[in-house]
């Protein structure tokens, strides 16, 4: 009898032959890729990474891939790989799903749910024509786009969702839609989608005027990116790099002056709304600078953050967008629609595509966020004359003020210094920091005794250790913030500011936020929170230090997910007020009652106290404590190690230790929250070994002083050299006071040293080779666990 193939065995001679059949060999048009990669795997502690997603074989044809197939091993039954092939089809937008041994193809429909067996895989043309049913027109225009490969630099390439956003703006384009939006989560890249789009149309020859009509793409695009600071301008203008320079323009206030009109001799230009809205005329009336151009001038115009307020109807910057209605509109937002942003999903209608904070931290794409609550015993104060000294203000004896009359009409800078001390003393000193205050006068405060605070820690640091990046602090701030934004330096380490730093600002080695005003805009708090979700070299998370609350928005069903239904209405909300420039609100608050500087009196101060509650880690898009850690554990052990015989045996291996430790991370209990668990438990005292047994097994746990104990007659018969030994109890000793990190194999080195100076040296008293030294230190683990 034939012994069954393997599944490599079952792809090389079966499917193989069978896609070459149906004519799927790479050539031409045609694409066929193995092992091709969707995801990265989610960020783990310590920069591993989950599972990458990746389909056993992905089926491209003018540019589009139109199906994927997961194979399996020709004994196993067909339709065991058909739920990875259908979750791999839908992220790639696929329209066919198949499953498959060799022998047997099932075929599943992610358009109209139909499943069936197969005899063979669709052709390239018949899996097209499925897939388009185009008139002239439009089959013409996207084979004209499909020809246009992505345009690269370093290396980089579009990923699985981007290219999906901007084959749905196309297709939107070839629809003829005139408003489109794109709804990603902040730190998607999508700047980077509209690059790409922008360069696509660039090639294509794309107009207004060619798009009913192929045949007049004659002449290339003009492309309107529209922000609303100068820095999303600048960031996206350095950001197209496939165009050169003299096919890009920023549009400046001052050039417009400098030479009496405005930029029109390039093919890309960059601006912002303000600068689009001054300008005066001859007799020193305002006068739009948008208006210099005919409201045909632009083909394309892309409005990054498009949900603060260019798209509400009674916006000043609608009028930019109205006058040049011609232009097809693309919007782009990381908002999903919420109570405040309804205007902009009834401006530019639902999203053509969405990608949200929980699917790139579940992707890989993004950094997951650990959450530390920090409550105060004065967060909020009712007045007393007797426990401080008045320096400004009448206040009303007995007044209570909370968390939303801090640092605005009343202010307490003990307080706040104690704040600062208490997130400082938990932080590690070299990770960047973004703080959000209560307004720019708090902003300076807080700055100020951060740098106090690290100057009395003995911290190394120098005077812009930390900087405010206000809208008061001008160009000095813009600088402060591109050196901050410079992953190669290290200062200014720490940013404070009221709300400039809120949205837009890409900054990929934020490790800390620190939340010191309250946030209670939806909107708002996702955008804050986009700061840190970047991706960095070593960043495994980030950490929110919430002092006000703020962390209840995660309380948000809809966190981060798909769009609501559009409302049957309009919004009527009037004008926006404009932003004070003296309190920093919306709208001013610097009348509304008497504002307060109360100083505490020393022994009132001292008397301050905060209390951190248990880390709150992200999963799957909710925040879960320890507690339900522990509960998903409990019930997730079987699946991870098949009994305690099992688990015992492979933690005496180290290798095989090492792998056990990534399937837990794997399952999402990465080190981090197994030192949560201990810390829970109050086993600080054990090793991570008998925490979990405690867990998974109920056994109950010993300590690490007591382990070595019961070891100690195993190792004395397994080591009897002397000076072994000395070096083994020395390892035992660190690992008692320590921990088992110091049973790492990255630390045996430091160990060595620390106890004889240097790796020679050690060869030379134990008489063993380096080799020989590491096979000692992890035979001595193997004797400890086994017990």
């Amino acid at each position: 009898m034939t012994k069954p193939r393997n599944e490599a065995e079952t792809r090389a001679e079966l499917i193989d032959t069978k896609l070459t059949a149906c004519g799927w060999q790479t050539g031409g048009k045609i694409r066929v890729y193995r092992e091709y990669p969707i995801t990265d795997g989610k960020i783990q502690a310590g920069g591993k990474r989950g599972k990458k997603l990746a389909a056993d074989y992905a089926l491209e044809y003018q540019g589009k891939i139109l199906a994927v197939i997961e194979a399996k091993k020709e004994s196993a039954y067909v339709t065991n790989g058909l739920e990875q092939a259908k979750n791999y089809a839908k992220r790639l937008q696929c329209r066919l799903a198949y499953a498959t041994n060799g022998k047997q193809i099932y075929q599943y429909d992610m358009l109209t749910g139909k499943q069936q067996l197969v005899d063979n895989f669709l052709t390239p043309r018949e899996l097209w024509q499925l897939v388009y049913q185009d008139n002239t027109n439009i089959s013409a225009w996207r084979q004209r786009f499909a020809d246009i490969p992505y345009a690269t630099n370093n290396n980089q390439r579009p990923r699985y969702y981007q290219k999906n956003a901007i084959e749905n703006v196309l297709d939107a384009l070839m629809q003829g839609k005139n408003k489109i939006l794109l709804t990603l989560a902040t730190g998607t890249g999508k700047t980077f989608i509209a690059c790409q789009l922008a360069y696509k149309l660039f090639q294509a020859r794309w107009s207004k005027t060619a798009r009913q009509d192929i045949n007049q793409a004659k002449r290339q695009p003009r492309i309107l990116f529209l922000a609303d600071r100068n820095i999303l301008a600048d960031q996206a203008f350095n950001a197209f790099f496939p165009f050169a320079e003299d096919a890009k323009v920023r549009i400046d206030p001052g050039e417009i002056k400098k030479h009496g009109k405005v930029p029109k001799n390039a093919a890309i230009f960059f601006t912002i709304f303000q600068t689009f809205m001054s300008g005066k005329d001859v007799n020193g009336y305002p006068e739009p600078y948008f208006g210099d151009y005919p409201a045909d001038f632009f083909d394309f115009i892309i409005i990054d953050e498009c949900h603060r307020g260019g798209a509400n109807d009674y916006s000043s910057w609608r009028q930019i967008l109205d006058y040049f209605t011609p232009a097809v509109q693309l919007g782009l937002t990381a908002t999903p629609k919420r109570k405040g942003n309804t205007d902009t999903y009834d401006y530019f209608g639902e999203p053509v595509y969405s990608y949200s904070l929980k699917d790139g931290i579940n992707d890989g794409f993004l950094t997951p966020y650990k959450l530390l609550a920090i409550t105060g015993t004065m967060d909020q104060y009712t007045y007393d004359p007797n426990d401080g000294v008045v320096v400004e203000g009448n206040p009303e004896p007995g007044k209570l003020y909370t968390e939303a009359d801090f640092n605005k009409t009343i202010t307490i800078p003990q307080r706040e210094q104690k704040r600062v001390q208490t997130w400082m003393n938990i932080f590690k000193s070299t990770d960047k920091t973004l703080v959000f205050c209560a307004s720019q006068k708090h902003a300076a405060m807080v700055r100020d005794f951060i740098n106090e605070y690290a100057y009395k820690k003995g911290w190394k640091t120098n005077e812009d250790y930390c900087v405010r990046v206000t809208s008061d602090d001008g160009e000095i701030g813009e600088q402060f913030l591109r050196t901050f934004q410079d992953n190669e330096k290290t200062i200014p380490t720490i940013l404070t500011t009221s709300r400039k730093l809120s949205t837009g600002i890409d900054a990929r080695n934020v490790r800390n936020i620190v939340l010191m005003r309250p946030c209670k805009d939806m909107i708002e708090f996702k955008q804050i929170i986009g700061r840190g979700t970047r991706i960095y070299e070593d960043k495994s998370y980030f950490t929110i230090y919430d002092f006000v609350k703020a962390a209840e928005n995660f309380n948000d069903p809809e966190w981060d997910g798909e769009p609501l239904p559009t409302p049957g209405t309009k919004p009527t909300t009037p004008l926006p007020s404009k932003q004070c420039i003296t309190c920093g609100q919306r709208p001013c608050i610097c009348l509304q009652e008497d504002k307060v500087h109360f100083d505490l009196h020393e022994h009132i101060a001292d008397e301050i106290e905060h209390t951190q509650a248990e880390a709150q880690w992200e999963h799957h898009g909710k925040l879960i404590g320890v507690t339900e850690v522990i509960e998903m554990l409990v019930a997730d052990f079987a699946s991870i190690v098949a009994n305690k015989d099992e688990f015992c045996q492979q933690w005496q291996d180290y290798e095989q230790r090492q792998v056990l430790l990534d399937d837990f991370a794997t399952k999402g209990y990465d080190a981090d929250k197994l030192a949560a668990i201990k810390q829970h438990a109050k086993l600080q005292d054990c090793d991570i070994y008998d925490v979990l047994l405690y867990v998974g097994y109920n056994v109950t746990p010993i300590s690490r002083q007591q382990r070595v104990a019961n070891a100690q007659v195993n190792i004395k018969h397994k080591f009897s050299n002397d000076t072994q030994q000395q070096f083994i109890n020395f390892v035992l000793e660190k690992y008692i006071a320590d921990g088992e990190a110091d049973l790492q194999l990255d630390k045996l080195s430091a160990l060595i040293t620390l106890k004889y100076k240097s790796i020679q040296d050690a060869t030379n008293i134990l008489q063993l080779n380096a080799e020989a030294i590491k096979n000692l230190f992890l035979t001595m683990q193997q004797v400890l666990y086994n017990n």
